[in-house]
């Protein structure tokens, strides 16, 4: 584990006064959300993946799923109100959020945007999503989550 560093994510979380647990580890640009899973003893479905799309309006959207799943973008669509959906190119990802692949977080992102979350996120204790920067995690209660984010469940998987 690498030495500790404040992320936005981890700043925004604290003026809200809302608890969390922050991770770090080594990343490699190969590792997958599971073994990255793995990597903080976790099982994969407590740790989510944070994606961004645009929909048929132009509007952007904000999903956040469990590392093992992939969302589905009928489902996206339809828990959003759009006629379709898709994945913004990676390219796009830094301008509009302000995080990078592999380090994007529904918490502080440039802009806020739409957001849900997988349905399965409010039965767990804990879930784990990015601090912001690549190699950083953190832990917090899906309610917590849900509040620092402004999500909205839905069934997306």
């Amino acid at each position: 584990m690498k030495k500790e560093e404040k992320t936005n994510v981890m700043r925004v979380l604290d003026a809200k006064k809302i608890s969390y647990t922050s991770h770090s580890y080594n990343p490699d640009p190969t590792m997958s959300g599971e073994q990255i899973a793995a990597l903080l003893g976790e099982v994969p479905e407590n740790v989510f993946k944070t994606l961004v799309t645009q929909g048929k309006s132009g509007s952007y959207y904000v999903f956040v799923i469990p590392v093992k799943e992939e969302l589905d973008l009928k489902k996206a669509a339809k828990a959003s109100g759009e006629k379709s959906i898709t994945m913004i190119k990676q390219k796009d990802l830094l301008p509009l959020t302000g995080y990078v692949h592999g380090g994007c977080s529904p918490i502080g992102m440039k802009k806020a945007f739409p957001t849900f979350i997988h349905e399965t996120a409010s039965a767990l204790a804990h879930i784990f999503v990015s601090a912001g920067k690549v190699g950083y995690q953190i832990e917090l209660s899906p309610a917590d989550l849900i509040a620092a984010a402004g999500c909205r469940a839905a069934d997306l998987v």
